[in-house]
């Protein structure tokens, strides 16, 4: 089975490219992160057309996340258990669309987008720490089956997880906190599949649109995938897509894809 996790950067404008790397790569999952759309206006028939099944959770022209099977789609939560909520100043807190769940093929997939923080005294730092502790907390419980915890975790867990840690836009990456919470999930019974299978250096998940970051290589790994050990010990290989940022309208992001065995 092929799992893979992509910050597609709006379903709309990317449908047909989405739709022509699941098939060239033979996906049978997708998770799906900022889609940018409600569920009535996400392109299904593209989806469908290809064999996939959808489970959409999108609550405007922001954030938004999905999963996209080949092999079922069972049990679909559009939040976990005390998923944090956030609003600005004088706005009633919402639940954000940035979590998904459902068991595809016989494994538990969470697709995750986690808060950008903003900036270190910007309300959205703390909103990101509290998803992190909270889904963390969550998903200790769910060790004991097949689960995956996959997406755009905005953390650059190590120095050279990032073109240059100086980069202002991505303050909120690399601080001491942000890197322990992304960590915390390794004492929780989870292992960051990426990392194992490629440790390499400089091995990015995204480039910024601007300033030519892509090629000059200036980067971050942002992308993750944290599984439980039954996955874990099914696991075979991960790689990381990085020609899909290349060409016109690509993401700022590439997949990342897990392959694993039957049980």
């Amino acid at each position: 089975m092929r799992l893979a996790t992509w910050n597609v950067n709006s379903v709309r404008a990317r449908c047909d490219r989405v739709v022509d790397w699941l098939e060239r790569s033979e996906t049978d999952v997708l998770a799906m992160q900022e889609i940018k759309c409600k569920p009535e206006q996400f392109p299904r028939e593209a989806f469908e057309a290809a064999g996939y099944e959808l489970a959409i959770h999108g609550l405007n022209q922001w954030n938004g996340v999905a999963i996209a099977s080949r092999v079922g789609l069972e049990d679909v939560e559009t939040q976990f258990p005390g998923q944090p909520a956030f609003g600005k100043p004088g706005q009633e807190p919402v639940v954000e669309a940035r979590a998904i769940g459902a068991t595809a093929g016989g494994v538990r997939v969470w697709s995750l987008y986690v808060p950008n923080g903003r900036g270190l005294n910007d309300p959205h730092y703390t909103y990101k720490l509290a998803f992190l502790d909270q889904l963390r907390e969550q998903a200790a419980g769910w060790t004991d089956t097949p689960t995956a915890l996959v997406g755009d975790f905005n953390v650059a867990p190590l120095p050279t997880d990032i073109w240059s840690e100086e980069d202002s836009e991505a303050e909120t990456h690399v601080t001491e906190e942000a890197r322990a919470a992304f960590h915390a999930f390794e004492g929780a019974g989870y292992t960051e599949l990426s990392r194992h299978f490629i440790p390499e250096e400089n091995k990015y998940t995204f480039w910024d649109y601007k300033q030519l970051r892509f090629p000059k290589n200036e980067g971050m790994r942002i992308d993750f995938i944290y599984c439980s050990q039954p996955l874990v010990d099914r696991a075979t290989t991960v790689t990381i897509d990085r020609d899909e940022r290349k060409g016109k309208g690509a993401s700022d992001h590439v997949p990342v894809v897990l392959d694993f065995e039957a049980p």
